[in-house]
């Protein structure tokens, strides 16, 4: 991690030669805690882009900065590429929270900027920086703003949010302009364990949208037959999901009734019913099915390495259980990826 910062340290100020102690503060600051203070207010947030995004015109900038943390600085020069301020802001007040451990990494990396200086690897004095760094922690380290040197040489127009949104911002640029013209439902296909609830997830806290859910659609007993198994994808019951799910959804039906697969009953749950909402977000493995497929209106595959995978699927499960992942289930998906040609045919590729 040490080499890491170094690195990340170095690079920032070959990036910024003119930026002050001040703004070596601030990298690290924000390196640590990620936004400056907790944000609450949403409208407030949206106002402030608009009025910033007016000053920035055309100016392009490379759309993030990489932190040294978990954190990354979007331009607001991402506006040009179709994402919204509405949700640039939603994305940058989920990113703020308070950071657990954020003092000491503050702490870490300062003193690895300190070595830096010493070593004539940053464009510093050790006095200057010592004396500046003193009367910051006298304050008890407080967000702090750029230098005016550094405002008026690069212009900083950003917003910093989470690395975790930020690897899928060409995915909100592309639901974002879609989202323009009408209602979008959108495909999240993927291998088990590939982070698609996840993503569905967060897509849910961004948009406020419906998610329906592959999984509630697993077959019942009474399906399963050896000829219905044999099919590529045909583990699922694709059948009720289009008339219950995609059909609705394409008639514009106000709500949607459906009863949900209860994996420990094996029998259908209670009805569950939901008003779509205009963005809708099918996830899970076989959700490109070639039967259904051509209701969505955009669609994603996340491409995660099968260790990353196994590892989860470990960590959640039995080992009975984890054994039928990589015995049974994981090589029915790889035929139906591979046969039906899921990944050439998503939209968008998302590497986990």
């Amino acid at each position: 991690m040490k080499d890491l910062t170094r690195e990340r340290l170095i690079k920032h100020s070959e990036a910024y030669p003119n930026m002050q102690i001040k703004d070596l503060f601030k990298y690290i600051f924000q390196s640590a805690f990620g936004c400056e203070h907790l944000v609450s207010d949403l409208d407030a947030s949206i106002s402030y882009i608009n009025i910033e995004r007016k000053s920035i015109g055309s100016y392009e900038e490379p759309l993030t900065e990489q932190l040294d943390g978990s954190y990354s600085r979007v331009h607001l020069s991402c506006l040009n590429k179709g994402l919204t301020p509405r949700t640039l802001g939603k994305i940058f007040c989920l990113s703020a929270k308070t950071e657990n451990g954020g003092r000491e990494a503050l702490l870490e990396k300062l003193g690895v900027a300190r070595e830096l200086i010493e070593q004539g690897l940053l464009p510093f004095s050790l006095s200057d920086f010592e004396k500046e760094l003193t009367a910051w922690r006298e304050l008890n380290y407080p967000a702090i703003r750029h230098s005016e040197a550094f405002r008026n040489e690069y212009r900083p127009a950003y917003r910093v949010v989470a690395d975790k949104y930020v690897s899928i911002l060409p995915l909100l640029s592309q639901l974002d302009s879609r989202l323009t013209r009408g209602r979008v439902i959108l495909a999240i296909d993927g291998g088990c364990a590939s982070g698609k609830t996840t993503l569905a997830n967060m897509l849910r806290d961004i948009y406020d949208c419906t998610v329906f859910h592959m999984d509630d659609f697993f077959l019942r007993p009474e399906q399963r037959t050896a000829e219905r198994l044999a099919e590529i994808g045909g583990n699922v019951d694709r059948e009720r999901f289009e008339e219950e799910i995609l059909k609705p959804l394409c008639n514009n039906e106000a709500q949607i009734c459906y009863r949900p697969y209860n994996c420990a009953t094996q029998e259908l749950g209670a009805p569950v019913c939901v008003s779509p909402t205009k963005l809708v977000v099918v996830e899970g493995v076989y959700s490109m099915h070639n039967g259904l497929s051509g209701y969505y209106d955009y669609s994603v595959y996340l491409d995660t390495d099968l260790e990353t995978r196994r590892t989860r699927i470990s960590v959640r499960n039995s080992k009975e259980m984890a054994e039928r992942f990589f015995n049974e289930w994981i090589p029915l998906e790889e035929s139906y990826f591979t046969d039906m040609k899921v990944k050439e045919r998503c939209d968008l590729i998302i590497e986990k």
